[in-house]
């Protein structure tokens, strides 16, 4: 039986140009590092993953067909200091429609959209 997401792994042609965007950008802790994958979070959690792949060249050429989306405590302050670090956001804290969540898109180097989640406490 299937009971829920385990992680999530982006694929590069060169993991040097993902692994400093999602340890010091986003601040992910690495979990794992090898010269080929690197899995950030904690043990148990579901985590991200980066990692090359033979079969993937150069940037995202359909980035809108997944999006990483990131759990945050505080979206204003993470949005600020990976603006602060160079990160590209493609919209800014939103309050959603619904009133009980935010969110901020960005794009990591290659082209991959990820988003910072933030829900509104009760």
């Amino acid at each position: 039986m299937i009971s829920g997401l385990g992680g999530v792994t982006i694929w590069s042609s060169d993991l040097k140009n993902l692994l400093p965007f999602y340890r010091d950008v986003v601040g992910l802790t690495v979990q794992i590092d090898t010269p080929a994958f690197v899995l950030f979070g904690a043990p148990g959690t579901p985590a991200l993953a980066i990692g090359t792949h033979s079969e993937v060249h150069g940037k995202a050429s359909d980035p809108y067909r997944h999006m990483v989306g990131l759990i945050t405590t505080d979206i204003e302050a993470d949005f600020a200091r990976m603006k602060a670090a160079g990160a590209d956001f493609m919209e800014e804290p939103t309050l959603q429609p619904s009133g009980d969540l935010w969110i901020a898109t960005f794009r990591d180097p290659e082209g991959n959209i990820g988003q910072l989640f933030q829900f509104v406490s009760a």
